[in-house]
């Protein structure tokens, strides 16, 4: 597939309504309706954006096809363009931390959060995932992982270029905010990649503060935008040309190291 040579992406950093679906829905929806002339080409939500991360939230999970699937196909083809979020997905008896990556044809693909929060007893509702997705878009391929994914950098290896960007989705505290851009950008000079971290804001149930700091990456460690807290939708625009230079001009892929992981 020819690759479109910009890519527009909106990073929603928003506050989570605790364990409400349908009140995060309706404002988001609300919230996204301000971008429908920005002709973006993909938006990403954070981490468990229908209930905010807790492994309560296993209890409004729900089935590939219901009402937050239907939700996201709604607003990849209002907005004409392809969507990502994670939320409790129930399949086969088991409960996931499932992103879905959603395109405005209606064509849809999943990833499951491999590394589950342990600190956080997320592992004790939420089963692992046991694949990688990468996923191509107007000719970008992109590797979405949620949050705690991103501390292992095994998982996260491009050792032969197989994708542009990765993107991390997240409800990553206040407290380790230190860790959430340091793992970004080393993620993304370690790759070769575009780097880009969604994270939301606000407090939670359990008095956990999120102060966002989403942040975009370039592959040479270079911010697109200034992270901040507050309560916004970024648009950052990225240029395939600075994947294809750094990937030509200082090849350090071909020196990776070659290894299989076992799931």
């Amino acid at each position: 597939m020819r690759h479109q040579e910009q890519l527009k992406i909106a990073l929603v950093q928003t506050s989570i309504y605790w364990m409400n679906p349908t009140a995060n829905m309706a404002e988001l929806e609300e919230k996204l309706s301000e971008i429908e002339n920005d002709n973006v080409d993909l938006v990403v939500l954070p981490e468990l954006f229908t209930t905010g991360f807790h492994p309560s939230a296993a209890e409004l999970s729900e089935p590939i096809g219901l009402t937050t699937t239907k939700w996201l196909l709604q607003q990849a083809k209002r907005l004409d363009a392809a969507i990502i979020g994670s939320y409790p997905v129930r399949q086969d008896r088991q409960i996931f931390n499932r992103l879905l990556f959603v395109k405005p044809d209606g064509t849809l693909s999943h990833y499951d959060k491999r590394h589950l929060f342990k600190m956080g007893s997320e592992h004790m509702t939420f089963t692992p995932g046991n694949f990688q997705l990468i996923e191509e878009w107007k000719g970008w391929r992109i590797n979405p992982i949620i949050c705690y994914d991103l501390r292992f950098p095994l998982w996260c290896r491009n050792t032969n270029n197989d994708y542009d960007i990765l993107l991390c989705i997240g409800n990553w505290p206040k407290a380790r905010i230190s860790a959430w851009q340091t793992l970004l950008n080393a993620r993304g000079l370690e790759n070769l990649s575009f780097s880009i971290g969604v994270n939301r804001i606000g407090t939670d149930q359990n008095g956990i503060d999120y102060n966002g700091f989403t942040v975009a990456y370039t592959p040479k460690g270079e911010l697109l935008n200034v992270p901040n807290e507050e309560d916004e939708i970024k648009i950052v625009t990225l240029d395939y040309n600075e994947v294809q230079s750094i990937r030509e001009k200082f090849p350090a892929h071909l020196d990776a190291d070659h290894f299989n992981l076992h799931l």
